[in-house]
């Protein structure tokens, strides 16, 4: 029996076999499709749900999961392990915080032997991944509950996170920014590249081409490194893999990567930024 467990959502956008490598525990996030539910990852696969996005005439919609889902994956966890960790969405962008918090009150009356820590990570998507699979990771060397957790919150400390929307329409939809911002996509077509670091998303520039985009994710990427270090990168994209292996051969060429690898965005955190999205989610070996 391992020392601890390591459970996230879909929203950690982590390729399945590394799910299954390291037997982290994932709590589908339902999603509103057509006015149907489907759990993320299992009733509706992400190919077929942006082949649906690009037709819908109503967007789809999210809703958190419920604590008894983060229950039934504590109790799942503890079948083999002694202690677990929960990493969540930013409690700001959503309710899963709350849920997984409402679920440990719960597991404290039928499991009441079972030490289970909720983080609420200060980055999403790829980013929450490779908080998670660094937890992961020190979960399967036998670190205690402990170690884990300062893993995890040490790599959330250093993660950075930039990404390009190929068009704001489902942001605007989704009600995440001012209809004007989708005037302005419309005449000038930008395409802006946004960042998600400690719970502060800002958009950092506004370029007209995702080529443009893909160049100053790189410039982004070395201000924010140091030089030859190794580093851990999560390349993303929502149903745009020519344009994610374009970036992903880039970073392998530029960069000391450790880690590199590619991950699709979930529909759960498709709904949100519509299909063309690239961008990197990375951490630097140095402490």
């Amino acid at each position: 029996m391992r020392k601890a467990a390591v459970i996230t959502d879909t929203t950690a956008c982590i390729p399945q076999e590394q799910v299954q490598q390291y037997g982290i525990e994932i709590v589908p996030v339902q999603l509103i499709f057509e006015d149907k539910t489907y759990r993320d990852g299992i009733d509706i696969s992400a190919s077929e749900f942006y082949a649906r996005l690009r037709q819908a005439s109503k967007p789809p919609t999210t809703s958190s999961s419920s604590p008894e889902l983060y229950l039934e994956a504590f109790q799942k966890a503890a079948q083999g392990a002694e202690g677990i960790i929960c990493i969540t969405e930013p409690s700001k962008f959503s309710a899963m915080f709350e849920s997984a918090s409402v679920a440990r009150e719960m597991a404290g009356k039928t499991m009441p032997g079972v030490d289970i820590e909720i983080l609420d990570c200060t980055t999403a998507a790829a980013g929450q991944g490779l908080v998670a699979l660094a937890a992961a990771r020190a979960a399967a060397t036998g670190q205690k509950l402990k170690g884990v957790k300062e893993t995890a919150e040490h790599v959330m400390e250093r993660v950075n996170l930039f990404a390009a929307l190929d068009t704001l329409q489902y942001l605007v939809k989704s009600g995440r920014v001012p209809q004007a911002a989708a005037l302005v996509n419309s005449i000038l077509q930008i395409k802006p590249v946004f960042t998600l670091n400690h719970v502060d998303a800002r958009t950092v520039a506004l370029p007209r081409t995702i080529e443009s985009a893909m160049k100053r994710i790189l410039k982004l990427m070395e201000r924010n490194v140091v030089k030859g270090e190794p580093l851990h990168v999560a390349v993303m994209h929502a149903d745009a893999l020519d344009n994610t292996i374009v970036l992903r051969n880039r970073i392998a060429s530029q960069f000391n990567c450790s880690e590199l690898f590619i991950t699709e965005f979930t529909p759960v955190m498709g709904v949100h930024t519509g299909p063309g999205l690239v961008g990197t989610a990375f951490y630097g070996e140095s402490a």
